[in-house]
């Protein structure tokens, strides 16, 4: 006895199930390089910029708060000590550098004072750390 099967669809992928899976992958990377970004300043309310990016091969982080207190990595440092500080952080590139967070309601002749400093610790690389602003 022949039996006739009825011939039925050819089996197919879905797209839709794969697509939310490709986006929820995309969602779990994106979250995931952004919590690897480094931010080695401390928090202080920067002044904003257009042009506002970091880089990342810089290597120190200098910090001055409103106050006028002077950080390097996190450390509270006196502004007198900041040549000899600087100076005696290892440098594990010969062209390194130093991001500077300065708060926006420091003075104007601060922030030149803390500028020599890094200048005379032989420090030519100096980059001024600020909020992106989205006003044109």
């Amino acid at each position: 006895m022949k039996l006739h099967y009825p011939s039925g669809r050819k089996a197919r992928i879905e797209m839709l199930p794969l697509i939310d899976m490709v986006f929820i992958l995309l969602v779990f990377f994106v979250y995931a390089m952004l919590s690897m970004a480094v931010h080695r300043g401390l928090p202080v309310k920067l002044p904003s910029s257009t042009a506002a990016r970091v880089d990342k091969h810089l290597l120190l982080a200098v910090t001055i708060k409103a106050d006028g207190v002077i950080y390097v990595d996190h450390r509270p440092t006196a502004l007198e000590n900041l040549t000899v500080v600087l100076k005696g952080r290892p440098q594990t590139e010969r062209d390194s550098g130093v991001l500077l967070f300065a708060a926006r309601n420091i003075s104007y002749q601060q922030l030149f004072h803390v500028l020599d400093r890094i200048r005379a610790a032989g420090l030519s690389r100096i980059s001024l750390q600020a909020d992106v602003d989205g006003k044109p």
